[in-house]
């Protein structure tokens, strides 16, 4: 049977880089971030979310406006539990036809950003945690999404603590360099590969 391995770490630790490296060495990698998004443009899916919230969420093409929906939800965590809500099963349905297509991989990764807050880390059979210093995924996340750092630490603070996550990981990387963070993935995929 196929296992699936989770693949999670904060806002700016690279998890998307390492899911990017895993994927090129021809392991299917489910980025449940892009599917989401998918998922949420589809019609029924798209009129709940908008029903959520009291004014429109929709830009002028009819597509959703997701910086006006971080903006409602991530000062609002029950309004972000309701969106969640709607979202996180239609991707749980999604995922398991996307691992019935694979299932001749002996294991497939799973990249959620909040693996553990959603309980999908209970369907994994191991977890690959990607870390790094605070600070530094601060800088790459300001860099690359154009935040605030006030911003990026409502999303950080939104999250799991660190400490917790490491606890409830099978492997941890501390994504300082990215040529030491590939051999350590490597290493895992071989070990992986025997389990």
């Amino acid at each position: 049977m196929t296992k699936i391995i989770g693949l999670t770490g904060g806002i700016g630790s690279g998890k998307s880089t390492v899911a990017n490296y895993i994927a090129s060495k021809g392991i299917p990698v489910y980025i449940a971030d892009d599917e989401a998004k998918k998922i949420m443009e589809n019609a029924d899916v798209k009129q709940r979310i908008q029903n959520l919230f009291d004014e429109s969420v929709l830009n002028a093409d009819k597509t959703l406006n997701r910086k006006k929906i971080g903006e409602f939800v991530f000062n609002n965590p029950s309004k972000l539990k309701e969106l969640n809500a709607i979202v996180h099963p239609e991707v749980h349905n999604h995922f398991k036809n996307w691992v019935k297509k694979h299932e001749k991989f002996p294991f497939v990764i799973k990249e959620v950003a909040i693996l553990f807050e959603t309980g999908g880390n209970k369907q994994c059979d191991k977890v690959i945690l990607i870390t790094a210093p605070e600070e530094l995924r601060i800088q790459r996340a300001m860099k690359r999404d154009n935040l605030t750092k006030k911003d990026i630490l409502v999303r950080i603070n939104n999250q799991l603590p660190e400490a917790k996550k490491k606890e409830l990981s099978d492997f941890i990387i501390e994504n300082i360099d990215l040529s030491n963070t590939f051999l350590k993935i490597d290493e895992i995929l071989k070990i992986l590969a025997k389990t």
